[in-house]
Protein backbone atom coordinates (compact mmCIF):
# COMPACT_ATOMS: atom_id res chain seq x y z
CA UNK A 1 0.00 0.00 0.00
CA UNK A 2 1.36 3.24 -1.25
CA UNK A 3 1.83 6.46 0.92
CA UNK A 4 -1.10 8.35 -0.08
CA UNK A 5 -3.82 5.26 0.76
CA UNK A 6 -1.66 4.81 3.91
CA UNK A 7 -2.89 8.68 4.56
CA UNK A 8 -6.00 7.92 3.80
CA UNK A 9 -6.94 5.02 5.58
CA UNK A 10 -5.02 6.54 8.90
CA UNK A 11 -7.90 9.06 8.46
CA UNK A 12 -10.49 7.71 7.88
CA UNK A 13 -9.60 5.17 10.66
CA UNK A 14 -8.91 8.13 13.08
CA UNK A 15 -12.18 9.88 12.25
CA UNK A 16 -14.24 6.60 12.90
CA UNK A 17 -11.94 5.95 16.08
CA UNK A 18 -12.75 9.50 17.26
CA UNK A 19 -16.63 9.39 16.62
CA UNK A 20 -16.86 6.15 18.76
CA UNK A 21 -14.35 7.63 21.71
CA UNK A 22 -16.38 10.80 22.31
CA UNK A 23 -19.19 8.17 22.30
CA UNK A 24 -20.89 10.36 18.87
CA UNK A 25 -23.52 7.39 18.59
CA UNK A 26 -25.63 8.81 21.16
CA UNK A 27 -26.51 12.10 19.37
CA UNK A 28 -27.59 9.96 16.82
CA UNK A 29 -30.69 8.40 18.33
CA UNK A 30 -34.26 8.90 18.20
CA UNK A 31 -34.38 9.99 21.71
CA UNK A 32 -31.98 12.56 21.39
CA UNK A 33 -33.42 14.05 18.17
CA UNK A 34 -36.82 14.45 20.24
CA UNK A 35 -34.80 15.80 23.09
CA UNK A 36 -33.58 18.94 21.07
CA UNK A 37 -35.78 19.01 17.99
CA UNK A 38 -37.34 22.58 19.53
CA UNK A 39 -33.67 23.81 19.82
CA UNK A 40 -32.72 22.32 16.50
CA UNK A 41 -35.50 23.93 14.28
CA UNK A 42 -34.98 27.10 16.28
CA UNK A 43 -31.23 27.57 15.07
CA UNK A 44 -32.88 26.05 11.53
CA UNK A 45 -36.11 29.50 11.89
CA UNK A 46 -33.07 32.09 12.40
CA UNK A 47 -30.04 30.30 10.00
CA UNK A 48 -32.00 28.00 7.32
CA UNK A 49 -28.95 27.90 4.93
CA UNK A 50 -26.33 27.55 7.56
CA UNK A 51 -28.62 24.83 8.90
CA UNK A 52 -29.29 22.78 5.33
CA UNK A 53 -25.41 23.47 5.15
CA UNK A 54 -24.63 21.82 8.21
CA UNK A 55 -26.76 19.34 7.88
CA UNK A 56 -25.66 18.08 4.44
CA UNK A 57 -21.75 17.79 6.01
CA UNK A 58 -23.06 15.50 8.91
CA UNK A 59 -24.62 13.27 6.86
CA UNK A 60 -22.56 13.20 4.09
CA UNK A 61 -19.52 12.57 6.91
CA UNK A 62 -21.92 9.72 8.50
CA UNK A 63 -22.57 7.93 5.44
CA UNK A 64 -18.98 8.40 3.88
CA UNK A 65 -17.84 6.70 6.52
CA UNK A 66 -19.96 4.06 7.16
CA UNK A 67 -20.30 5.33 10.39
CA UNK A 68 -24.06 4.25 12.02
CA UNK A 69 -26.98 7.33 12.31
CA UNK A 70 -27.94 7.60 8.63
CA UNK A 71 -31.55 6.39 9.52
CA UNK A 72 -32.05 8.76 12.46
CA UNK A 73 -30.59 11.66 10.21
CA UNK A 74 -32.80 10.53 7.39
CA UNK A 75 -35.76 10.86 9.85
CA UNK A 76 -34.10 14.28 11.13
CA UNK A 77 -34.29 15.46 7.53
CA UNK A 78 -38.23 14.95 7.44
CA UNK A 79 -38.77 16.44 10.87
CA UNK A 80 -36.83 19.59 10.46
CA UNK A 81 -37.11 20.75 6.99
CA UNK A 82 -40.23 18.63 5.69
CA UNK A 83 -41.06 15.81 2.99
CA UNK A 84 -39.80 17.91 -0.01
CA UNK A 85 -37.20 19.49 0.85
CA UNK A 86 -35.81 16.64 3.53
CA UNK A 87 -36.53 14.56 0.92
CA UNK A 88 -34.20 16.97 -1.86
CA UNK A 89 -32.00 17.10 0.83
CA UNK A 90 -31.30 13.68 2.22
CA UNK A 91 -30.98 12.40 -1.51
CA UNK A 92 -28.25 13.73 -2.49
CA UNK A 93 -26.23 14.01 0.40
CA UNK A 94 -26.75 10.21 1.03
CA UNK A 95 -26.10 9.60 -3.01
CA UNK A 96 -22.63 12.05 -2.19
CA UNK A 97 -21.94 10.28 0.92
CA UNK A 98 -21.97 6.51 -0.09
CA UNK A 99 -20.41 7.82 -3.80
CA UNK A 100 -17.62 8.83 -1.51
CA UNK A 101 -17.71 5.33 0.40
CA UNK A 102 -17.35 3.76 -2.88
CA UNK A 103 -14.34 5.50 -3.96
CA UNK A 104 -12.36 5.19 -0.71
CA UNK A 105 -13.05 1.49 -0.89
CA UNK A 106 -12.07 1.39 -4.38
CA UNK A 107 -8.92 3.98 -3.50
CA UNK A 108 -7.49 1.58 -0.87
CA UNK A 109 -8.72 -1.89 -1.50
CA UNK A 110 -9.49 -2.57 -5.33
CA UNK A 111 -5.77 -2.76 -6.33
CA UNK A 112 -5.05 -5.32 -3.56
CA UNK A 113 -8.01 -7.12 -3.80
CA UNK A 114 -7.99 -7.68 -7.32
CA UNK A 115 -4.16 -8.71 -7.50
CA UNK A 116 -4.89 -11.57 -5.09
CA UNK A 117 -8.27 -12.53 -5.89
CA UNK A 118 -8.64 -11.61 -9.46
CA UNK A 119 -9.39 -15.12 -11.02
CA UNK A 120 -12.53 -15.39 -8.49
CA UNK A 121 -13.89 -12.19 -9.13
CA UNK A 122 -13.50 -11.64 -13.20
CA UNK A 123 -17.58 -13.75 -12.97
CA UNK A 124 -18.57 -11.26 -10.62
CA UNK A 125 -17.07 -8.06 -12.70
CA UNK A 126 -18.15 -9.03 -15.83
CA UNK A 127 -22.07 -9.86 -14.79
CA UNK A 128 -21.63 -6.08 -12.89
CA UNK A 129 -20.02 -4.57 -16.36
CA UNK A 130 -23.33 -6.67 -18.25
CA UNK A 131 -25.86 -5.55 -15.54
CA UNK A 132 -24.27 -3.87 -12.80
CA UNK A 133 -27.30 -1.54 -12.77
CA UNK A 134 -29.60 -3.69 -12.30
CA UNK A 135 -28.33 -5.24 -9.78
CA UNK A 136 -27.24 -2.11 -8.09
CA UNK A 137 -30.69 -0.48 -8.43
CA UNK A 138 -31.75 -4.35 -7.06
CA UNK A 139 -29.95 -3.57 -3.87
CA UNK A 140 -30.57 -0.18 -3.49
CA UNK A 141 -34.33 -0.69 -3.36
CA UNK A 142 -34.41 -3.63 -0.91
CA UNK A 143 -33.95 -2.57 2.97
CA UNK A 144 -32.44 -6.08 3.79
CA UNK A 145 -29.15 -4.96 2.11
CA UNK A 146 -27.14 -2.61 4.38
CA UNK A 147 -26.32 0.39 2.81
CA UNK A 148 -22.82 0.75 3.67
CA UNK A 149 -22.17 -2.93 2.95
CA UNK A 150 -23.28 -2.53 -0.78
CA UNK A 151 -21.16 0.83 -0.97
CA UNK A 152 -17.92 -0.92 0.10
CA UNK A 153 -18.47 -3.66 -2.05
CA UNK A 154 -19.22 -1.85 -5.12
CA UNK A 155 -16.19 0.19 -4.79
CA UNK A 156 -14.20 -3.15 -5.09
CA UNK A 157 -15.80 -4.38 -8.81
CA UNK A 158 -15.69 -2.56 -11.89
CA UNK A 159 -18.47 -0.67 -11.53
CA UNK A 160 -18.70 2.74 -13.13
CA UNK A 161 -18.32 5.96 -10.52
CA UNK A 162 -21.14 7.45 -12.43
CA UNK A 163 -23.31 4.63 -12.52
CA UNK A 164 -22.92 4.05 -9.38
CA UNK A 165 -24.43 7.63 -8.73
CA UNK A 166 -27.24 7.79 -10.25
CA UNK A 167 -28.36 4.18 -9.72
CA UNK A 168 -27.69 4.83 -6.07
CA UNK A 169 -29.87 8.24 -6.08
CA UNK A 170 -32.78 6.50 -8.03
CA UNK A 171 -32.73 3.71 -5.99
CA UNK A 172 -32.54 5.13 -2.72
CA UNK A 173 -35.38 7.41 -3.23
CA UNK A 174 -38.15 5.37 -2.72
CA UNK A 175 -36.81 4.48 0.88
CA UNK A 176 -35.51 7.55 1.60
CA UNK A 177 -39.21 9.40 0.98
CA UNK A 178 -40.39 6.62 3.34
CA UNK A 179 -38.49 7.48 6.01
CA UNK A 180 -38.22 11.27 5.60
CA UNK A 181 -42.06 11.33 5.57
CA UNK A 182 -41.78 8.74 9.20
CA UNK A 183 -39.84 11.84 10.49
CA UNK A 184 -42.87 14.94 9.61
CA UNK A 185 -44.36 12.20 12.54
CA UNK A 186 -41.69 12.65 14.72
CA UNK A 187 -43.78 12.66 17.45
CA UNK A 188 -45.64 9.98 16.82
CA UNK A 189 -42.60 7.64 16.43
CA UNK A 190 -42.26 4.83 18.76
CA UNK A 191 -38.77 3.56 17.04
CA UNK A 192 -37.53 2.88 13.73
CA UNK A 193 -38.32 -0.68 13.79
CA UNK A 194 -42.16 0.42 13.77
CA UNK A 195 -41.61 2.13 10.12
CA UNK A 196 -40.72 -1.04 8.20
CA UNK A 197 -43.52 -3.39 8.54
CA UNK A 198 -43.51 -6.62 7.05
CA UNK A 199 -46.17 -5.40 3.81
CA UNK A 200 -43.83 -2.33 3.21
CA UNK A 201 -40.52 -4.36 3.02
CA UNK A 202 -42.39 -6.98 0.92
CA UNK A 203 -43.56 -4.05 -1.68
CA UNK A 204 -39.47 -2.86 -1.87
CA UNK A 205 -38.41 -6.75 -2.58
CA UNK A 206 -40.94 -6.93 -4.98
CA UNK A 207 -39.19 -3.33 -6.64
CA UNK A 208 -36.13 -4.28 -6.38
CA UNK A 209 -36.55 -7.80 -8.42
CA UNK A 210 -39.21 -6.36 -10.89
CA UNK A 211 -36.52 -4.78 -12.96
CA UNK A 212 -34.23 -8.22 -13.32
CA UNK A 213 -37.05 -9.98 -14.01
CA UNK A 214 -38.57 -7.76 -16.59
CA UNK A 215 -35.06 -7.99 -18.02
CA UNK A 216 -34.59 -11.42 -18.08
CA UNK A 217 -37.96 -11.47 -19.94
CA UNK A 218 -37.15 -9.20 -22.92
CA UNK A 219 -33.90 -11.32 -23.46
CA UNK A 220 -36.18 -14.35 -23.61
CA UNK A 221 -38.58 -13.17 -25.85
CA UNK A 222 -35.80 -11.31 -28.25
CA UNK A 223 -33.94 -15.01 -27.78
CA UNK A 224 -37.88 -16.64 -29.27
CA UNK A 225 -37.70 -18.87 -26.40
CA UNK A 226 -41.44 -17.13 -25.13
Amino acid sequence: MNTPRIILLLVIVSAIAAFFYCNGQQYLTLEMLKSQYTSITAFRDNHLLLAIVVYGLIYITVTGLSLPGATILTLAGGSIFGLVWGTLIVSFASTIGATLAFLAARFLFKDSIHSRFGDRLQAINEGIEQEGAFYLFTLRLVPLFPFFVINLLMGLTVLKMRTFYWVSQVGMLAGTILYVNAGTQLAQLDSIAGILSPLIVGSFVLLGVFPLLAKKLIELMREGEL
